[in-house]
């Protein structure tokens, strides 16, 4: 019986962890930062932002800042896969970059990302991050030779994507989310928004029940 309580209590810990526990953003830390200043005029969303899901009618718009290499992050991923495929009909899914500081690679993560956003492979992307995120994940070297092949297994055009990585363009589009995540109060990850509304739910449950209260207004 206490061997049960205490395999549930953690696992309690674990998830309340991965949900409501935030690395305090500190831009003094010289790791993997991005330079960036608050948006003058931040928005949760944008068009240029990278959707999960277009529903035709969409009632809601989920909007997350990740950062890739964040354990909460990749704790959540999971919860976050069950969320949009459930409402992948009705609510619009929405994930932003937000590296913090003290990642060796989370930065080259978001590159990552959006250099594979540009041939259309965003979401295979994000799901790789994510899914080997333990294989990489506080690494003190740098992985851009692991994500390089990531690029490979996911078809990728490589010298278009090793273009595309380097290109200042598009570690300028990783801060551009980056600002907006910083103009709305944002100091870690994840952090979500529920059209515009900042929301911390602590468990799965209270994520949906969010959802539903939200889909339920008039």
């Amino acid at each position: 019986m206490k061997k049960h309580l205490y395999i549930a209590l953690v696992m309690v810990a674990a998830f309340a962890a991965a949900l409501g526990s935030f690395l305090l953003f500190s831009p003094d830390e010289p790791r993997g930062t991005v330079n960036a200043e608050p948006a003058a005029e931040a928005l949760p969303v944008r068009e240029s932002s990278h959707r999960l899901t277009r529903p035709e009618r969409s009632e809601l718009t989920v909007v997350e800042f990740l950062d890739f290499e964040c354990e909460a992050c990749g704790a959540v991923y999971p919860v976050v896969e069950e969320l949009r495929e459930k409402y992948r009909d009705r609510v619009t899914f929405v994930a932003r970059y937000f590296p913090m500081p003290g990642h060796r690679n989370g930065e080259l993560a978001a590159r990552t990302a959006e250099a594979a956003a540009r041939q259309g492979k965003f979401e295979q992307m994000y799901g790789k991050l994510f899914t080997t995120q333990a294989q990489w994940g506080e690494a003190e070297e740098s992985k851009e030779a692991l994500f390089r092949g990531y690029a490979e297994q996911l078809g990728l055009d490589i010298a278009a994507f090793d273009a595309a990585l380097k290109d200042p363009a598009t570690a300028a589009r990783v801060r551009a989310d980056q600002r907006d995540g910083l103009g709305l109060g944002v100091q870690g990850t994840p952090t979500f928004f529920l059209d515009g509304e900042r929301v911390s739910p602590g468990s799965a449950a209270e994520f949906e029940a969010l959802i539903e209260d939200r889909l339920a207004r008039p």
